[in-house]
């Protein structure tokens, strides 16, 4: 992961992607932006992950 994007921006497409499923008309369309929000999900938990050990690597 690029660690210069912005978080807000993962946040935000993660939570458009979950509006999207909730919304989708098909099956497949909702799986489809289930999966892109469960990979944004991944992508913030790892930027998280970073952000503590730096944190911590300061202490």
């Amino acid at each position: 992961m690029n660690w210069e994007m912005d978080v807000n921006y993962l946040l935000h497409r993660q939570q458009v992607s979950l509006i999207r499923a909730q919304h989708s008309r098909s099956l497949k369309g909702r799986e489809a932006y289930e999966g892109l929000a469960r990979g944004y999900s991944d992508q913030i938990d790892a930027y998280r992950r970073e952000n503590e050990r730096l944190v911590n690597l300061a202490h």
